[in-house]
């Protein structure tokens, strides 16, 4: 290889590393807004949003106590509705998901090949084109409490992790599950003991993006629950409001960094897995 085309190939990853470098600084500054006006005062938020807190403008951890105390609905109440609704969402969608995806896989029929594609195609549907009708079917089948509504979560977030599980089922050689088959075990014994370890890559990856969506949804939740009675954490945020519709902004983004902190730290411990999953379910198959 020449100089030239070396100089050239150098010249274009340069380039290249500064371009995504200016879009990471897009997309982090939001973030960064967050932070610093958290430990602002909420008369300097609008007027120096990206001013360092320092002197009067400072606040401390004042706007995290008020944030907490604000109102008469506990934000710890919240805290737990969300965690609860996201570990059983997660852990249905994860078991419903995968069982269909090895029969989908295996069982090969024109009943299998439409489930599949009904549910590919799924997730080009707008919600917006169905949140309405889910609202009134919600009421109606009583699937409007935080232990209830992870099974309308699973009807949403069943395309992505069904299309992710298929892929990598077809992967997997089959005369393992046939020699388990001929020890004994039965289609579900099957299942749980020689599939679902083999899963284990896909299943991390697709319950890290099932949590990362069921922590942060709004709109599902305040269409589906009471929000008198059951608020998650986004619905919590969006009710500090005081008196003729003032918004507290500093207690505001000090509550919105205290529930992104969670799925930061989390996203940034499992990303590995993401990549590996997205990689052994899409491109696999």
């Amino acid at each position: 290889m020449s100089k030239n085309t070396i100089s050239a190939a150098n010249r274009h990853k340069t380039i290249l590393s500064v371009i995504l470098a200016v879009v990471s600084i897009v997309y982090v500054l939001p973030v960064l807004a967050v932070v610093i006006n958290s430990f602002k005062q909420n008369t300097f938020v609008k007027t120096d949003t990206f001013a360092i807190p320092t002197g009067e403008m400072s606040a401390g951890f004042d706007n995290f106590i008020k944030g907490m105390t604000f109102g008469n609905y506990p934000f710890m109440k919240s805290v737990m509705y969300s965690v609860v609704i996201t570990l059983l969402s997660t852990f249905l969608i994860l078991l419903c998901t995968s069982m269909a995806a090895w029969y989908i896989a295996r069982v090969d029929s024109v009943f299998c090949r439409a489930i599949y594609f009904l549910c590919v195609f799924s997730m080009v549907v707008p919600f917006q084109m169905v949140m309405f009708t889910l609202s009134k079917t919600a009421d109606k089948l009583r699937l409007n409490t935080p232990w209830t509504i992870p099974v309308v979560y699973l009807g949403f977030g069943a395309g992505l992790a069904i299309f992710m599980f298929v892929g990598f089922v077809k992967a997997i050689p089959l005369e393992i599950e046939e020699a388990a088959s001929i020890d004994g075990c039965g289609p579900v014994r099957t299942f749980f003991t020689v599939v679902v370890p083999m899963l284990k890559p896909t299943m991390v990856s697709v319950g890290i993006l099932e949590i990362m969506w069921v922590w942060n949804d709004y709109l599902l939740p305040v269409l589906v629950l009471d929000i008198n009675e059951y608020r998650t954490i986004p619905i919590h945020i969006q009710y500090l409001k005081g008196s003729y519709g003032t918004v507290d902004l500093g207690a505001t983004m000090a509550l919105i960094l205290m529930s992104i902190i969670p799925v930061i730290i989390f996203y940034l411990a499992c990303q590995k897995h993401i990549i590996k999953g997205v990689a052994a379910g899409a491109v696999k198959g």
